[in-house]
């Protein structure tokens, strides 16, 4: 073996060099930008996401009442800059414009916002890739997003051509999806969805197979990815399985879940990373084969909003702002680490601007990579010990609630992670609820009743 050569694996094996094949790339979703925030307006006035609820601690960086105000989105993008100034791509998953009534925005206001997201993504980052997927939000009415040509996806197509390649800008304008080659590299793909069709408010889609034959389409690309011997990573907004801030709520339609879980467990070998928002929160998704082995993992990414959910049983569903960032293998895609930045609103409200590192998912949850094997083993410490669920649930608000998570908020978040299917998912809550009674509750009553035996026989 050469000098040099020597010196390369024994570097590697000391220190994890990896010689140039480590890549970092850009995740930020759900901005939603509020162009109504005015701290001169009355609290319950501030803006118009509110609803009326009083932002009473409303300041330049915005307040949990209320979607962000142009300085959190300028703040969260010069965050990326300054972090990482020159990552390989950004991903952005949409939801762009505020939690409003229809009435309050309009087609023409729905693409101003994403026309001038794009512009200021382009002014820090006029060299990087961009692949960007529309949010529910993104679309007037919101959420009704039609599989067929529609104007939406005409016009949005033309505000980021700059993105997309002729063949892209055509099925995006039929159906708002698209599929390209991963940074022009022959041997690497990125298949951006359209799940808004799938999600369970549309109601233009709820009665289509297949709307704008985008499963047969990905399922083509996905078929042709293997025969290529292509790695793929897949993007969207809406992602399949149910929320963990409630339980047994799905965002897909029941048929839509199942073929899309389908669809990843028949392409799943060439499939290296999901990558979906709309949440808000901080969290994973597990697919697992007939075997019950780790197959694939949809990373959820955690919003720039801070607005807090005005979702029936969600108690205080706010978050503070983040950022994340992903580093991958370039040979095999595989994604390595990702480290999440945020910045704590009501610190940054004083006027101490801030973003710092929340956290780091192979330093936190002990695992070597984020493949499925390893993200399989961090829902096992979440789901085994107390101390790794309580550190979870506060990244999940991406440390805005830092109460303590019971017994109830473990089989919710537990189950959410674990189960993408639907029936595999009720079948989570009535295992680990009567783990729970015998584990936790029935010793208990045990001990109980043989002191009143003691006491009264």
């Amino acid at each position: 073996m050469s000098a040099l050569k020597f010196f390369t694996v024994f570097a590697f094996g000391l220190f994890g060099f990896t010689f140039g094949l480590s890549g970092r790339f850009w995740h930020i979703t759900d901005m939603h930008w509020d162009p109504t925030y005015d701290l001169s307006n009355k609290p319950d006035k501030v803006c118009a996401s509110s609803g009326n609820r009083p932002a009473s601690n409303a300041g330049i960086f915005g307040d949990y009442a209320c979607d962000s105000p142009w300085k959190l989105i300028h703040s969260s993008l010069s965050a990326m800059k300054a972090i990482s100034p020159d990552p390989d791509f950004i991903v952005w998953t949409g939801d762009d414009t505020p939690h409003v009534p229809n009435d309050q925005l309009g087609e023409e206001a729905v693409l101003g916002i994403i026309n001038n997201l794009t512009y200021v993504i382009k002014q820090l980052f006029p060299n990087t890739k961009v692949y960007s997927a529309l949010g529910n939000h993104d679309f007037h009415p919101k959420s009704q997003l039609p599989g067929a040509f529609h104007n939406i996806y005409n016009v949005t197509s033309e505000i980021w051509k700059d993105w997309l390649d002729l063949e892209s800008q055509e099925t995006f304008r039929e159906g708002g999806f698209y599929t390209e080659n991963l940074l022009n590299r022959k041997g690497y793909r990125m298949l951006v969805l359209n799940t808004n069709l799938y999600y369970d408010q549309n109601k233009l889609t709820q009665n289509i197979e297949d709307p704008a034959g985008q499963f047969t389409w990905a399922d083509k690309v996905l078929t042709e990815a293997a025969n290529n011997n292509e790695k793929v990573y897949i993007i969207g907004h809406v992602p399949p399985g149910f929320f963990e801030k409630k339980r047994s709520k799905p965002w897909f339609t029941a048929k839509f879940n199942e073929q899309y879980l389908k669809l990843i467990q028949k392409h799943h070998s060439v499939i290296l990373g999901q990558f979906f928002g709309h949440h808000h929160t901080d969290s994973f998704r597990m697919i697992y084969n007939s075997n019950g082995s780790p197959i694939s993992t949809i990373f959820l990414t955690p919003g720039v909003t801070p607005w807090k959910t005005t979702l029936p049983g969600v108690a205080d569903g706010a978050n503070n702002p983040g950022i994340r960032l992903f580093e991958y293998d370039t040979e095999t895609l595989l994604v390595k680490d990702m480290v999440t930045y945020y910045m704590n609103l009501t610190f940054a409200n004083t006027g101490k601007e801030r973003w710092e590192k929340e956290y780091r998912l192979t330093e936190s949850f002990r695992v070597p990579d984020a493949s499925p094997l390893s993200m399989h083993k961090v829902l096992e410490h979440i789901a085994n010990d107390n101390c790794y669920l309580q550190k979870y649930y506060e990244y999940n608000s991406v440390s805005y609630d830092l109460t303590e998570c019971n017994k109830d908020c473990r089989v919710d978040h537990i189950c959410a992670a674990r189960e993408v299917d639907f029936s595999q998912y009720e079948n989570c809550l009535e295992k680990e609820g009567a783990l729970f009674i015998s584990g936790g509750l029935l010793p208990f009553l045990t001990v109980i009743m043989s002191q009143m035996l003691t006491k009264y026989l």
